[in-house]
């Protein structure tokens, strides 16, 4: 299966957890170098629909594809490899280690031992290059060397991402990432977003903030019970009678 247009595709994936069906038939696609959104209410499906696509979790039933690529069954490093990155809902950062070690160990290749990326000696490798590059694109320079849980919670969001971003993924996916942040924060954040589409990224996100995903987003999908309801434009999905129903409410 390969469309040249679309970098990842999710055809029919259900999940069930004994008796209960987190996900049923959904079928998505991520087109490549843009920017599409999952909405919908607490409880829909949508971080289950992240954990099939990393691997985390196997569909029940359905396929996943990457480039083409079948990625369905894959072990989660593996996803990883193939250019999938990801950031977590709840953020999950090593406690004993500083902002520049998480974007050095994000890059560490099988087999190979972690105090081989650590700071000393690093610094002409290519990983310190794409390590500092992160750095400064999420404007992280100044708290490099401090460990990454001391940091405020805005803060810790953008070190995860900056981790996702130095695997060189072709696909980023984003887990509610202004969460924790102010205005002026979150729209810093959909700016630095853009610019890692216009830079070539594919960006898979869920968020709550209507304001920031309709801003941001070219489509959106809109699950609800673990079933897709709608999907489009945002301008479609604003005013979509289903979705102003299950999620949105009337006064949107």
């Amino acid at each position: 299966m390969s469309n040249p247009g679309i970098l990842l595709s999710l055809i029919d994936v259900t999940r069930t957890f004994g008796g209960v069906q987190a996900l049923s038939n959904v079928s998505l696609d991520v087109h490549a170098g843009g920017i599409t959104g999952i909405i919908g209410p607490n409880g829909a499906g949508k971080t289950t629909t992240f954990n099939i696509i990393t691997g985390a979790y196997e569909p029940t039933a359905g396929e996943i594809y990457l480039s083409g690529q079948r990625m369905t069954g894959l072990r989660p490093y593996q996803i990883a490899r193939a250019g999938i990155a990801r950031t977590f809902q709840n953020i999950r950062l090593f406690s004993s280690m500083t902002v520049w070690e998480h974007l050095l160990v994000a890059q560490r290749p099988k087999g190979a031992a972690l105090s081989r990326f650590l700071p000393a000696g690093l610094s002409k490798t290519q990983a310190a290059v794409e390590a500092e590059r992160a750095l400064t694109f999420f404007g992280l320079e100044k708290f490099r060397d401090r460990p990454a849980r001391s940091l405020p919670y805005g803060l810790q969001r953008k070190v995860e991402m900056a981790r996702a971003l130095t695997a060189k993924p072709h696909l980023l996916l984003l887990d509610e990432p202004i969460a924790g942040m102010n205005h002026e924060e979150a729209e810093e954040l959909r700016l630095l977003l853009l610019k890692l589409c216009q830079d070539g990224l594919s960006i898979l996100l869920i968020e709550h903030d209507m304001t920031f995903v309709m801003n941001l987003c070219e489509r959106l999908y809109v699950l609800d019970f673990g079933r897709l309801i709608a999907k489009g434009t945002p301008d479609e999905v604003r005013t979509d009678p289903v979705v102003l129903d299950a999620y949105l409410g009337s006064e949107a």
